[in-house]
């Protein structure tokens, strides 16, 4: 029973904080690029750390390197973090850019036609989503990240309702 209602819980307050990101980007984006910052930190601190328990001289090297890379970008975000707004809202882009051809070209090459359209939707929205915040770059970038984490923390926020709901059959049965 406490499993369930933990899960309903941090379904709720992720659907609020998702409505408080859709209607306040900006304070919302500013707070995707510290989130993203605090990350890249952990991150590479970890990774770092990690590169002494690698075996081998190259990968020793490499694992520092990307640890120390990024422990640079997460301090970069912190000391620019308007530039790094624009950098991280043309970053999205690009993956959304990419992401959408790959899926487009999945679309054609998979054996089963079943669910060509599901992959060839999701192609193009991306690429849609992508030229869309290409288009009205740099304004978009003010408010991108802050939209995206609101729709992320509502998706996160019904999945989590879902899990906890679903949970809560399986005790009554």
């Amino acid at each position: 029973m406490v499993g369930r209602m933990f899960w309903i819980l941090v379904g709720v307050l992720s659907i609020v904080g998702g409505f408080f990101c859709l209607l306040n980007p900006i304070p919302a984006t500013l707070a995707a690029t510290s989130i993203a910052a605090w990350v890249l930190l952990a991150v590479g601190i970890l990774q770092a750390l990690g590169s002494f328990r690698q075996e081998g001289f190259g990968s020793k090297i490499w694992s520092l390197l990307l640890g120390v890379l990024a422990i640079f970008l997460g301090y970069s975000i912190f000391q620019n973090p308007l530039a790094s707004v624009f950098a991280l809202t043309t970053v999205v882009a690009i993956a959304l850019l990419i992401g959408g051809g790959a899926k487009i070209f999945l679309a054609f090459s998979v054996d089963d036609r079943s669910f060509f359209w599901v992959f060839l939707l999701a192609g193009v929205i991306s690429i849609v989503l992508s030229v869309m915040i290409l288009s009205n770059f740099p304004r978009s970038a003010v408010t991108v990240l802050g939209i995206l984490l609101g729709v992320e923390l509502l998706a996160n926020g019904a999945s989590l309702l879902a899990f906890g709901f679903s949970s809560a059959k399986k005790e009554t049965v």
